[in-house]
C-alpha cells in the first residue's frame, strides 16, 4: 500500500504538474530575457523620456511582490474588462517580473562597455541602431549571462506561485495530494526533489552556455 501511494497517486500527479511547470517556465524565461534586453538597453541608451518610463517599469516590478502582481493580473484586471485565464495570467506575470530583473543585469553589462566602442563604430559609418545591435548589446549579453542565468533559476522556483491563482502546476498538484491524504512529509519531500532536479538541469545547461559565450580575458581565468 505504501508503494501504491507513490506509483498510483503521487508520482503521476507530480508528473502532470511538471508538464504545466515547464509550459510556464519556457515561455516566461524566453520572453522575459528578450524583453529584459530591450528594457535594459532603453534604460541605458534610450532618450530621456523613454529612459524614465523604462526605469519606472523596472522599479515597479522589482519593488512589488510577484504574488501581488499575479493577483492584479488574475483578479484585478477583470474589473477593467480584461480577462486572462489562470495560465496566461501566470505567464504574463512571470514575464513582466523576470524582464525587470533581466533589465538590471543587461544594464550592468552595458555600463561595463567603454563608450569608445560606440564612438569608434560610429566613426566607421555604423548608425547608432546598428552599433547597438551588432557591437554593444551582444557584448553586454555575454557579460550579463551569469546574472541572467541566476534569474532563470529563480524563475523555476517562483513558478510555484502559479497555483495560488488556480494554475495547477507542480506545487499545486503536490498541495492537492497532500491535503487529500495528509501525507505532507512524503509529498513535499518528493516535490522538493522535483524542483532540485529542474534547477540542477537548468544550472548545467546555463553553465555550458556561459562557458561557450564567455569573453576571453574578461573576468577570472
Amino acid at each position: 500500500m505504501e508503494t501504491a501511494f507513490f506509483t498510483t497517486q503521487l508520482i503521476p500527479a507530480l508528473n502532470r504538474g511538471l508538464v504545466m511547470s515547464v509550459k510556464l517556465i519556457v515561455p516566461a524565461g524566453t520572453f522575459g530575457l528578450i524583453f529584459g534586453i530591450v528594457i535594459g538597453t532603453l534604460r541605458t541608451y534610450g532618450p530621456p523620456a523613454i529612459r524614465r518610463v523604462a526605469n519606472g517599469y523596472a522599479a515597479v516590478f522589482r519593488g512589488t511582490p510577484l504574488l501581488v502582481q499575479l493577483f492584479i493580473l488574475y483578479f484585478g484586471l477583470p474589473n477593467l474588462g480584461i480577462y486572462l485565464n489562470a495560465y496566461w495570467a501566470a505567464v504574463t506575470g512571470f514575464i513582466l517580473c523576470s524582464s525587470a530583473y533581466h533589465s538590471e543585469y543587461i544594464r550592468g553589462g552595458l555600463l561595463s562597455i567603454k563608450k569608445g566602442q560606440l564612438l569608434a563604430a560610429q566613426s566607421m559609418g555604423f548608425s547608432t541602431f546598428k552599433t547597438m545591435c551588432y557591437i554593444i548589446v551582444p557584448q553586454a549579453i555575454r557579460r550579463a549571462l551569469p546574472g541572467c542565468s541566476n534569474e532563470i533559476i529563480y524563475l523555476i522556483k517562483y513558478s510555484s506561485l502559479a497555483y495560488i491563482i488556480t494554475c495547477i502546476e507542480l506545487t499545486g498538484e503536490g498541495k492537492i495530494i497532500a491535503t487529500r491524504t495528509f501525507r505532507y512529509t512524503e509529498v513535499f519531500l518528493f516535490l522538493g526533489f522535483y524542483y532540485l532536479v529542474l534547477v540542477t538541469m537548468a544550472s548545467f545547461m546555463l553553465q555550458k552556455l556561459e562557458k561557450k559565450y564567455k569573453i576571453p580575458g574578461f573576468g577570472q581565468a
